[in-house]
């Protein structure tokens, strides 16, 4: 499958939250098990005036790296986070961002993943890892 059809596949079957920060799926690698994405926050989701609260960079994070295992496999129906831990490294302020998500391991039954939330100046505020539950079509 090309990565264009990968990318309309997921479109197909996006959830409708990530509408709330203008999510777009720019890149996808279906060899590395790669997904990337770009985010708009505003305002809307701050705390402080404009840094955006930890459990929105969270769920971008949780989105990207749940969308990665749905590159690599086609066949997968759900991805459902059993654990994650986010390592902040910078205060995230409303803006652009592109998050990176990678399947570290797919076993039949569970995914290892990770992610990283970049700034438009490049600078890494945020990572993830998670372990996932998955399911497949039947």
């Amino acid at each position: 499958m090309t990565k264009t059809a990968i990318i309309e596949r997921m479109k197909n079957f996006r959830p409708p939250f990530l509408d709330l920060f203008e999510c777009t799926i720019t890149d996808v690698d279906p060899k590395k098990g790669i997904c990337e994405m770009d985010f708009m926050v505003n305002k809307t989701y701050c705390h402080s005036g404009n840094i955006i609260q930890g459990g929105f960079i969270t769920m971008m994070l949780d989105a990207v790296s749940s969308h990665a295992a749905f590159v690599l496999n086609e066949n997968l129906t759900v991805v459902s986070t059993l654990e994650l831990k986010v390592s902040y490294f910078a205060p995230s302020f409303n803006g652009a961002y592109h998050a990176i998500g990678k399947v570290e391991k797919l076993t039949r039954n569970f995914a290892f993943l990770s992610a990283e939330l970049f700034n438009k100046d490049g600078i890494r505020t945020a990572s993830l890892t998670a372990t996932a539950k998955i399911s497949y079509k039947k």
